[in-house]
């Protein structure tokens, strides 16, 4: 960029799905990094631990990287960090708790002696090269959020991160409404505002609210309750323990993530934990039920977690009796319906009371509803108006509801991943695309399953296998011995006898019929029996499983 005014913001990750938030900020030749998300995988990503965002970009331009600036501590705004550090040594600001819980994650990757972590706290102002960045407090589901009003060459961009307009929020720290009315005054070239919920009328309930919710229900149960929630949401379990310490209740923590959250969130004040109200499981079972509270990881179900492993009956300390009110404190994240049912159903097979959203008001949502983004675009009345984090459908929304409150169709500019969004004057166009994409990490590999490895993954789930292995005279490459099938996913050699047989003979004619010169590379005969197996199977039995072939040589 040849002109020192004008500014362009990339989007990494986050526009156009719900998680994998990254966005650039750049103007000449520094660069400012919001946010390091990861998404976690859908049913459909077979094996699949979690996905980053391609940070191509990124390592393209690594000497203009300035600093990556957190807006809040939860892992689809931080999880990826470990892998940007990896490759470059950049400084980390954030509220305390932000970094806290990203320490963690840095640890736990053997990074963190080498991270350059640096706290910040609301009001904070910091230059960077040609940006004035100040850090601003709002209201989410997790303490010490942040938006961040960036003053650049082109004008000021303001960025809410996640946020609600909560009236009483459970830390007392309410959204800075005046500071925000202060940047709209001064002018505003672009906000960039969380479109999460745009779909949703009115304003987002109170975190209150679900405080009132427990104290009902912790009244009620005669026996122990076990409530699973987000390890992240810390607000909530702030009220967990606030419910049960004014019952005379005791509270156990279960589960790696919610143990170390609770743990950090603790030791930086972040979470007020009454005097004798936290016991460890085996001190919990010494007391009467009635006395006895669990909070757990798992509200979205999934297999290994630990109220996955309650419902099963599998998990080691805590068996579910009948009794017990298990209170599942969150919403269901789309994809996760059937794992969540499968819980709750192996939770009622034992005895105990479920309690989901809807039949209680245990959860409220940590993002702005459509009347608190008008109230956000009215604060800040901004000349360009771009909607971020959410689906392409909340984006549009979110557009939609910016025209509502006056904001011109020409300035209001919704975009996807990669776009480059160039601010020149009193102009806004997209000039370029960056590469993005989906890492996907599994286990200790990075990017090293692709889409085609999804998609074989995909495949053996819904069709099987059936591998075909031949061994062959290494000098004449005749078959030494009837060709082998095995089956795995797809049907049973015994079980279908006749289908198998059959398959051995046609694969045995292939054979003898190549040419002795098809004969002299075997990778030939082997695609040739693929064919001709898939083929047979689509024609008699109409299935798809994938084909293996092996020949070997004896």
């Amino acid at each position: 960029m040849s002109d020192v005014q004008t500014v362009r913001i990339v989007p990494l990750g986050g526009l156009g799905e719900i998680g994998l938030n990254m966005m650039v900020v750049e103007a000449a030749d520094d660069l400012l990094v919001i946010d390091a998300g990861l998404m976690f995988p859908d049913e459909e990503m077979f094996g699949i631990d979690h996905v980053i965002p391609d940070m191509n970009y990124l390592l393209a331009h690594r000497e203009k990287i300035r600093a990556v600036l957190l807006t809040h501590g939860h892992e689809d705004h931080t999880g990826a960090l470990p892998y940007l550090l990896r490759e470059m040594k950049v400084p980390v600001y954030g509220t305390r708790l932000s970094l806290g819980l990203a320490a963690e994650k840095l640890k736990e990757a053997n990074l963190l002696a080498d991270a350059d972590l640096k706290a910040v706290r609301p009001r904070d102002r910091l230059r960077f090269g040609p940006f004035e960045v100040e850090f601003l407090q709002v209201c989410h589901s997790i303490p010490d959020g942040v938006a961040l009003a960036i003053g650049t060459p082109a004008g000021m961009i303001v960025h809410t991160g996640d946020f609600k307009f909560d009236q009483s929020p459970v830390d007392v720290q309410l959204t800075d409404y005046r500071r925000l009315a202060e940047l709209g005054d001064g002018g505003v070239l672009a906000l960039l505002s969380d479109s999460t919920n745009a779909g949703r009328d009115g304003f987002t309930p109170s975190e209150a609210v679900v405080g009132r919710a427990f104290d009902a229900i912790f009244r009620e149960a005669q026996g122990r309750v076990i409530v699973a929630c987000f390890a992240s949401n810390i607000h909530r379990v702030q009220q967990i323990f606030d419910a049960a310490a004014a019952l005379g209740k005791r509270v156990a923590v279960c589960g790696k993530s919610m143990m170390a959250n609770t743990r950090i969130a603790a030791e930086l004040g972040r979470l007020r934990i009454p005097d004798d109200a936290l016991v460890s499981l085996d001190e919990l079972e010494r007391l009467p039920v009635g006395r006895r509270v669990i909070v757990t990881t798992g509200s979205q179900g999934e297999p290994l977690s630990a109220i996955a492993r309650m419902a099963a009956a599998e998990h080691k300390q805590v068996q579910v009796s009948p009794g017990d009110t298990v209170v599942f404190s969150a919403r269901v994240i789309p994809g996760n319906e059937k794992s969540i049912a499968r819980t709750i159903n192996g939770l009622y097979r034992q005895g105990a009371r479920v309690i989901t959203e809807e039949t209680s008001q245990v959860h409220v949502s940590g993002h702005a509803s459509r009347e608190e983004l008008k109230l956000m675009l009215n604060l800040i009345r901004p000349t360009f108006f771009v909607p971020i984090h959410g689906e392409y459908r909340h984006l549009r929304l979110h557009a939609q509801i910016a025209r509502e409150v006056g904001v011109s169709e020409a300035r209001t500019l919704v975009i996807e991943d990669g776009d480059i969004l160039e601010f020149d004057g009193p102009d806004a166009r997209i000039v370029g695309k960056a590469p993005v994409g989906r890492i996907f990490v599994d286990g200790k590999g990075i990017g090293d399953v692709g889409d085609a490895v999804i998609r074989d993954r995909q495949r053996l789930a819904q069709e099987g296998v059936v591998a075909v292995v031949l061994a062959v005279d290494r000098h004449c490459r005749k078959l030494v011995t009837e060709p082998q099938i095995v089956c795995s996913g797809f049907v049973h050699a015994q079980d279908s006898k006749a289908l198998t047989d059959g398959l051995k003979t046609l694969v045995a004619s292939v054979l003898e019929s190549a040419s002795e010169e098809d004969r002299a590379d075997l990778r030939v005969i082997e695609q040739r029996i693929k064919t001709a197996v898939k083929r047979q199977l689509q024609k008699e039995i109409e299935r798809r499983p994938m084909i293996l072939s092996v020949i070997v040589e004896v």
